[in-house]
């Protein structure tokens, strides 16, 4: 066994992906309280009206199960269901505004999913041109974004939404092997995305991303790297190379169509993400951050350069903002001093919204400490390093030094007089580095029950 299968042996263990801190299980309110959201809110109430926000739409429904996927959605053929929903959202953003007392400025909007694209491209702008009439758009720099299923898109969606001011385009790829296509219920072919991918280009969309996913059902090194060479023949500017997460456990999310066998573990699967990522460098692309690849021009290239880049429930981005609003079933807001979700059932949400009330279910206020470690967690995803607080006390750090010692030892981080730096050896264990940080987690102990996919 060489050392890298070795390393991977020896920390391929479930963690964190770490859009959050505290991660979504420790949380610490199971029924939050409306008025503890909307207080943090007014705590923050300065920051909001010096500066823009981010806004997230989940659109949940798809027409079709991916057996891969463990997001929030609802299974239907039926786009009666358009309307109503779009009416909830219009809804939700009602009472936010009458909470906010001030006209938001919206520095980034993403429509996520679900599939966006199941809706029309005339439902989709008639709810973002209503959400925009009684707000701003950042006129310095604004990003609005969509994700695209390409079975599930027509020309008319790039040209509406590019029409409206949309220049961000997310593909939803995973792989274009067949086999693992069949696997994984998601067919779609080459032609079909090149044809999407280049119409985008013509009518000047400035930022295409293409999402892949390595460890999948059926997936081999030869299949994928198939699927890279592809990818690098459309040369998007963005390449989200997800590991696949399987947790099964969670209800409802459909990974259960096929045999625990035919999925990548540990080195096999590690060795199709290596073989991606030199064929992607190869091709002139940029790592960032523990997933993602860039062109050199691209922005998020330019935020990884200039330490500006950051992370939060949509992924990683350009746009830092004091506050981001997530509207939609099971949709999660962050005030910086508070994390808040919405009831994950489509019945819920809009029940609560019947009510006159944000539909939030759940939720986390944070303390001071939870405020300092989520700094260094930030830091640790996007940047491979954290510098020290002046609030971190001297039992805190010297326990983290006793949780990195085995990391330290192996050469994959390394102790400066300031903080922790992930040396390249390093880079992959990102989210075991963070999770040393991670007061809850190690309060928890084991677990029976398991909470997070594997790290690697």
């Amino acid at each position: 066994m060489n050392d890298i299968q070795h390393l991977i042996r020896k920390y391929n263990v479930p963690g964190p992906r770490y859009t959050s801190y505290p991660t979504v299980p420790f949380w610490k309110n199971d029924s939050l309280q409306l008025t503890e959201w909307e207080a943090t809110l007014q705590q923050n109430r300065a920051s909001f009206l010096s500066s823009a926000m981010s806004l997230y739409i989940h659109l949940p429904f798809c027409e079709q199960l991916c057996t891969f996927c463990g997001c929030h959605k609802r299974i239907t053929k039926n786009h009666q269901k358009e309307i109503p929903y779009i009416k909830s959202l219009k809804k939700e953003w009602i009472l936010y505004k009458e909470l906010f007392e001030f006209t938001p400025i919206i520095k980034e909007l993403h429509l996520g999913g679900g599939t966006p694209t199941f809706f029309t491209p005339e439902n989709l702008v008639e709810l973002v041109k209503n959400i925009f009439n009684s707000t701003t758009v950042d006129p310095a720099k604004h990003e609005l974004s969509f994700e695209a299923h390409p079975m599930f898109m027509k020309q008319a969606h790039s040209e509406q939404l590019f029409d409206f001011g949309f220049r961000r385009l997310s593909i939803g790829i995973q792989d274009y092997d067949t086999l693992v296509q069949k696997a994984i219920h998601r067919h779609q072919p080459f032609e079909k995305v090149k044809e999407i991918h280049r119409y985008a280009l013509k009518l000047g969309y400035e930022s295409i991303s293409h999402d892949l996913v390595y460890g999948l059902p059926k997936q081999q090194l030869k299949g994928f790297e198939t699927t890279i060479q592809k990818t690098i023949e459309l040369l998007p500017h963005r390449i989200a190379l997800y590991g696949y997460a399987h947790v099964p456990w969670i209800k409802g999310n459909g990974q259960r169509g096929f045999d625990e066998k035919d999925i990548p573990q540990d080195a096999e699967k590690r060795e199709l993400y290596e073989m991606a990522s030199e064929k992607l460098l190869q091709a002139g692309y940029i790592s960032i951050g523990m997933d993602h690849f860039a062109l050199p021009s691209d922005p998020m290239a330019l935020a990884m350069r200039d330490k500006k880049l950051h992370r939060n429930f949509m992924g990683y981005t350009t746009q830092e903002t004091p506050l981001l609003i997530g509207l939609g079933m099971s949709a999660i807001s962050d005030s910086w001093f508070g994390f808040a979700q919405n009831e994950k059932s489509l019945e819920g949400y809009k029940n609560r919204l019947k009510e006159g009330k944000l539909p939030i279910q759940r939720g986390h206020i944070l303390s001071e400490e939870d405020k300092g470690i989520r700094k260094y967690v930030l830091s640790l995803m996007c940047h491979f390093q954290m510098n020290w607080g002046e609030t971190s006390s001297e039992k805190y750090k010297s326990d983290i030094r006793s949780r990195l010692k085995e990391m330290v030892s192996d050469e994959l981080i390394r102790e400066l007089p300031y903080g922790f730096q992930l040396t390249e050896k390093g880079i992959p264990f990102v989210r075991n580095a963070c999770m040393a940080f991670d007061t809850y987690l190690h309060e928890a102990g084991q677990s029976e029950k398991p909470l997070f996919s594997k790290t690697i």
